[in-house]
């Protein structure tokens, strides 16, 4: 009978208890545990990381002896500083709830840090690593820097010192056109912005109404690691790489290494010293210009000397035609002198050798005559002969005359030919340098009218027209009632001039009033 009046108890029992279904024990759990974990930051290692289709990311926290699952969101995955990698040590901040389709509990994640600096170097290390397996650090893809860029593009913060310093050193050294786009340089937009303004130089276009730039400089003061940590992110690095247009990184300081500097084409100590690098100075490149444009007239000089002196050269090599002549005409004056003599001679000897033989007169006459007449007729052939050889040989003088006349008006000539082209040319290329330098200076000159004006506009004399005045010490600018009291004398400075004042005196304290003595009869109940 106990055993059956057990049973009972026990049935009625159970059927008091109230009835959960699934989906309320679900919410009841869903709804303590975002109760008591409203807000988390936990600690520990990155385990499996899963980024799917959707955009969310899927990863793992773990320490030496539990896991707790992890997911962000595709809104909030974007906005996250710090990408969650296998192996990285973070804290993640966020909430804890629970996903009743697999009975389990997980955490919202909304914010990653590194676990300190050594967590940071080592995702650097291996992030590094994997970007120059790819070949975006090598040395052969880097493109040579502009040697007078025109237009310069600096991505920075408008409102630091890096701009200021980069334009003041730009001044000093050779003035050019800057294009500024404005960046957030540290935070978690620093790194979208910096790779959209290096993207967006990149295509712009030609003769667009805004000029494309020849040189892009991202710039940056020092900082820390987490500062910089912007200009480390894969999506600049691979901006950088990418750039048509060489680029020069200047973040932080010079013992300051990022990621971009390995992929840039030039590193930069410091933002000065990448407008150093930018440009040349203008004082040298004048000195280079004249230094060129003297070697250019001398070259021109001796392109015009030159064939003169070698026609001079040829001159004295061929020699004067009346040396040809002369020593002809001197061996045919002494045969003329001695042929009248040795004519003579023989004649005499000829008539002493017929009167030795002792001969008729008649013969001798007769012989005579026929002498006389054979020394005719030698004489009448001989002079034809003569006078033609002496007429061959002026003809022939007179055709190396002309021979020698037409070579040298030849040369003359091509010379002056020559000379010609080269004068042609010295002018072309005088009129085009002076044209080049006239277009170089003038947008410059324009350039330097308006900063002047800028100047003259933004000067505190300007502000001194408009009814303000600067007061002078004797150690200096007063801008205090109190500095202005302890001085004896000072200037006040008008737009039209100073003048001479001293502080007022104080005013002497009124006499105290006397106190009016009390009778001596009831006093005052005050």
């Amino acid at each position: 009978m106990e055993l059956f009046d057990d049973e009972p108890e026990n049935t009625e029992t159970a059927s008091n208890a109230h009835e959960f279904t699934v989906s309320e024990i679900s919410g009841a759990v869903k709804r303590s545990i975002e109760d008591q974990f409203g807000r988390v930051r936990v600690r520990g290692e990155v385990g499996r990381v899963s980024r799917p289709a959707s955009g969310h990311l899927y990863f793992d926290l773990k320490d030496d002896r539990s896991v707790l699952n992890a997911v962000t969101w595709k809104g909030q995955a974007a906005r996250l500083i710090t990408r969650p990698e296998e192996g990285l040590e973070v804290i993640a901040t966020g909430k804890l709830t629970t996903f009743p389709g697999q009975s389990k509990y997980q955490m919202i994640v909304d914010q990653i840090e590194p676990a300190g600096a050594g967590a940071l170097m080592m995702m650097l290390e291996k992030r590094k690593k994997a970007l120059a397996a790819e070949g975006l650090f090598d040395e052969s893809r880097k493109r040579p820097l502009p040697y007078l860029p025109e237009v310069i593009a600096v991505v920075t913060s408008p409102s630091g010192a890096v701009i200021r310093d980069i334009l003041h050193r730009l001044r000093d050294r050779f003035p050019s056109r800057v294009l500024l786009w404005p960046v957030a340089v540290q935070g978690q937009d620093c790194a979208p912005q910096v790779t959209a303004a290096i993207r967006g130089l990149n295509a712009l276009e030609k003769g667009g109404p805004i000029p494309r730039p020849d040189l892009i400089i991202v710039a940056r003061g020092g900082g820390s690691l987490e500062d910089l940590w912007g200009f480390n992110e894969e999506s600049v690095v691979r901006a950088a790489a990418e750039s048509q247009i060489p680029l020069i990184s200047a973040v932080g300081h010079e013992t300051d290494t990022t990621l971009i500097d390995y992929a840039s084409d030039r590193r930069a100590p410091t933002p000065t010293a990448a407008a150093e690098i930018a440009v040349p100075v203008r004082a040298d490149l004048a000195l280079r210009l004249g230094e060129m444009h003297s070697r250019m007239g001398r070259a021109a000089r001796a392109r015009i000397e030159h064939p003169g002196q070698r026609l001079r050269d040829l001159s004295r090599a061929l020699g004067r035609p009346q040396s040809l002549t002369d020593p002809a005409r001197q061996r045919f004056d002494l045969f003329a002198g001695r042929l009248e003599p040795a004519l003579r001679q023989f004649t005499r000897t000829r008539r002493e050798r017929l009167n030795a033989l002792g001969l008729p007169v008649a013969l001798l006459r007769s012989f005579t005559r026929s002498g006389t007449q054979r020394l005719a007729a030698l004489t009448q052939k001989l002079a034809p002969a003569t006078k033609r050889g002496l007429t061959l040989r002026q003809e022939r003088i007179q055709r190396l005359g002309q021979s020698l006349t037409n070579s040298r008006a030849r040369l003359l000539g091509e010379a002056s030919r020559g000379l010609t082209r080269n004068r042609d040319t010295f002018e072309k290329l005088t009129t085009r340098l002076d044209a080049a330098m006239t277009r170089s200076l003038q947008p410059r000159r324009e350039r330097l009218d308006r900063l002047d004006r800028l100047r003259q506009t933004l000067g505190y004399r300007e502000t001194l027209k408009r009814g303000f005045a600067v007061v002078h010490g004797p150690k200096g600018l007063l801008t205090s009632v109190e500095t202005a009291r302890q001085t004896p004398a000072f200037e006040i400075e008008f737009h039209d001039g100073r003048l001479p004042a001293q502080p007022a005196s104080p005013p002497e304290p009124a006499p105290a009033k006397p106190r009016k003595k009390k009778s001596d009869g009831q006093q005052s109940l005050f």
